[in-house]
């Protein structure tokens, strides 16, 4: 079996007007205090570490004390305009902020701390990019999660989605430290497939997604989320946009091989497509819209475009792809054929 291998880098698609325009309108761009590029404006960084000791991707990030200032009191501002209306809340403060230097976006994570009783919450402040915007917002109307973000100039404010890595999942089930239900764990797998493919969301490896688990009664019930959207529709090989050929998700293929059988895996299928096409239908005017802006736009090269509706095609047998001109037209009709639309 050929296994999914991402060569290259993708590179950032700026916001076109017609996004841009879509964003104003839907209300998911506000003006912030601070841009992406002034919290590049660090001393120093200081390498993280995880409760292991084990080194991670995080550095934390310190400022002068002017830029602190500065600093502390946007990004509490943008973090009240992400949660609600703005509205000043004074016991809210700037814990840390931590900055990741691997892959695209080169996020920075700023954690809010609630001094009335020391709990806190995460948000992240990325450069904008295009592919992110539509990943984000296609999450938003076929997943069954809503999404939270801000757009503004050449800044993308995301929420934290809470869940365990799904790399650090696998490791836990692997060391014994974590036990599992099978079946129920299979299905949310599969069902993660289909939402992935239908909206063309490449790259989930397993650190590219969570697993949210939650107790209900006396069973435990799972639910994966995708926790990155870069790779929205941009790769020419359709397999990419299919997590279960990816080495680093083999733990759930095997798991969902050994505990259910393909009748099962076909009728979760089924069941998943039913899903996304009455979520299509409730969000319809809106996803269209979506789709109708992507139609004008670029987020992916023509090769990848041309490469990418063949492939379909043949996987799904169906010669309707053969007319697309551009990603969004590939993607709708992709929708369209998979859902029976």
């Amino acid at each position: 079996m050929r296994l999914n291998n991402i060569e290259y880098k993708k590179p950032f698609f700026k916001i076109g007007k017609e996004l841009n325009d879509y964003l104003v309108k839907i209300s998911r761009s506000i003006e912030i205090p601070l841009q992406y590029e002034d919290l590049l404006r660090y001393a120093s960084l200081i390498p993280l570490e995880d409760f292991s000791g084990e080194p991670t991707l995080w550095n934390r990030c310190v400022y002068g004390p002017n830029e602190m200032d500065y600093l502390y009191a946007g990004l509490v501002e943008i973090y009240r305009l992400l949660i609600s209306d703005g509205t000043k809340l004074d016991h809210l403060t700037v814990d840390g902020i931590d900055f990741c230097g691997y892959g695209n976006s080169k996020p920075f994570r700023i954690k809010i701390l609630n001094q009335l009783n020391d709990n806190y919450d995460y948000y992240y402040v990325k450069k904008a990019d295009a592919s992110r915007v539509y990943g984000l917002e296609l999450e938003h109307h076929f997943s069954p999660n809503k999404i939270n973000y801000i757009y503004y100039k050449d800044t993308l404010i995301e929420e934290h989605i809470i869940g365990i890595p799904g790399d650090q999942f696998i490791n836990e089930v692997k060391s014994g430290q974590r036990n599992i239900n099978p079946v129920r764990l299979s299905k949310e797998f599969v069902k993660f497939n289909e939402q992935c493919f239908v909206r063309l969301l490449g790259d989930m490896r397993a650190y590219n997604y969570v697993v949210v688990v939650t107790q209900d009664f006396d069973q435990i019930q799972y639910r994966v989320r995708a926790i990155d959207f870069d790779q929205q529709s941009f790769e020419k090989r359709c397999r990419i946009y299919l997590p279960q050929f990816y080495i680093e998700n083999a733990f759930y293929v095997q798991l969902i091989q050994n505990a259910i059988p393909l009748e099962t895996i076909e009728q979760y299928k089924k069941e998943e497509k039913s899903l996304l096409r009455k979520r299509y239908l409730n969000d319809k005017y809106q996803i269209d819209s979506l789709i109708d802006v992507l139609k004008k736009d670029k987020i992916s090269f023509d090769d990848n475009v041309e490469n990418l509706k063949l492939e379909l095609g043949k996987f799904h047998s169906s010669s309707a792809f053969l007319s697309c001109k551009n990603m969004g037209e590939v993607l709708e009709t992709n929708i369209k054929v998979m859902l029976g639309l």
